[in-house]
């Protein structure tokens, strides 16, 4: 079971690296990495166990994030319409993008990042991702919403790339063209 003290911190020099693809079939090790990572975000949405272990509550984790330089991470959350999207994705891609963009208007977070870091985070606001389960099994998703920028964010860890990359330096809070904010009140 991964545990807080498991998930590396801002800069320790695995997150800014680009993660190589993954080659099927996954090895055990690597089978047994992507079920930590799910199992870890579904566990960190349950307050007995957030208490009990002293999770921090997160909807997705990546593989560097917890000093694994694979191509894969895994999300947990709920989207828009109530259902719950849970997956593994290995050798993720985002082939297709809307113009429009959007942001989480409360800014977003990092289990990897201890302090708040203020500012918007430009994403795409609907995307169409492919790449695999860990059993091998091709997806395609289109994604929009939240689950869209969990996916964006989480794809972002596996080329080196951290949440505060995007915010502007100068104006943490600049109004992004063409885009719709996200609350998640």
């Amino acid at each position: 079971m991964i545990l807080m003290q498991d998930i590396i911190r801002d800069g320790h020099p695995t997150l800014r690296k680009k993660t190589s693809e993954m080659t099927f079939p996954l090895s055990s090790k690597d089978l047994k990495l992507a079920n930590d990572l799910l199992d870890y975000v579904r566990n960190s949405q349950d307050e007995d166990l957030v208490e009990k272990y002293k999770l921090r509550p997160g909807i997705g984790l990546a593989a560097p994030q917890v000093n694994a330089e694979k191509r894969m991470f895994a999300l947990h959350l709920t989207d828009e319409d109530n259902n719950v999207v849970s997956f593994v994705a290995v050798n993720p891609k985002i082939i297709s993008h809307s113009v429009e963009k959007t942001y989480i208007t409360a800014g977003e977070g990092c289990l990897s990042v201890d302090e708040v870091i203020e500012g918007y985070v430009p994403r795409y606001a609907r995307i169409t991702a492919t790449g695999f389960y860990p059993d091998g099994t091709p997806f395609k998703k289109r994604l929009k919403g939240i689950v869209a920028i969990a996916f964006q964010h989480e794809l972002d860890h596996l080329n080196g790339i951290m949440f505060y990359d995007h915010i502007n330096k100068n104006n943490p809070y600049a109004e992004i063209p063409d885009s719709t904010p996200y609350d998640r009140s």
